[in-house]
């Protein structure tokens, strides 16, 4: 019986091994099939994880969420980073907020679905800016950045966390993110 039971350890403590629980962790990543499509001038109905009256927000929150934002100004990118170390686009707004006590969501779909969505003539600094990833307004949000001023109608500078050039400003006007940009949102 030892014999035939011998050539089995091996599988056994395979399976011991694969099935702690540090080889397994536990993922954020949202499929595609339950991301919500990004769709221009849909009014989101998903409400904000703390109530802040909008006046309260502009006023109190605002320059400081931009200015927590700004201090990142320079970080890499990171895939699921939200520290001085790297971070995603995701990861600013969520840092941002979260430090002056303002919760959002961690991932850029879920936050374009938090708070109300504004036309762009009445964007203003604290808001928050959505994108797709091609060009054409089709998709679903993959990208956000926070509005940290606003210098006249085409000139509306937003913080967000690029891919190839880290946490940067850039105009939501430039050639590149005008096509890809989908809606605004008042957080709060």
């Amino acid at each position: 019986m030892r014999t035939l039971l011998r050539p089995l350890w091996p599988a056994a403590l395979l399976v011991l091994t694969l099935s702690s629980c540090s080889f397994f962790k536990t993922s954020h990543y949202t499929p595609p099939a339950q991301r919500k499509p990004a769709v221009a001038n849909r009014k989101p109905v998903g409400k904000p994880l703390k109530a802040v009256d909008t006046q309260t927000y502009q006023k109190g929150y605002v320059p400081q969420v931009v200015k927590i934002a700004r201090t990142y100004t320079g970080t890499p990118y990171r895939t699921g980073g939200q520290t001085s170390e790297g971070m995603d686009c995701s990861g600013l707004i969520f840092a941002s907020f979260n430090t002056v006590g303002l919760q959002m969501p961690r991932v850029s779909w879920q936050q374009s679905e938090v708070g109300y969505e504004v036309e762009v003539p009445q964007i203003q600094p604290g808001d928050l800016v959505f994108f797709v990833p091609d060009d054409g307004k089709s998709g679903y949000v993959s990208h956000t950045g926070i509005v940290t001023e606003v210098r006249g109608a085409s000139n509306i500078m937003f913080i967000h966390a690029s891919s190839s050039r880290g946490v940067r400003e850039d105009n939501l006007f430039s050639s590149y993110f005008k096509g890809r940009f989908v809606k605004a949102v008042r957080p709060f």
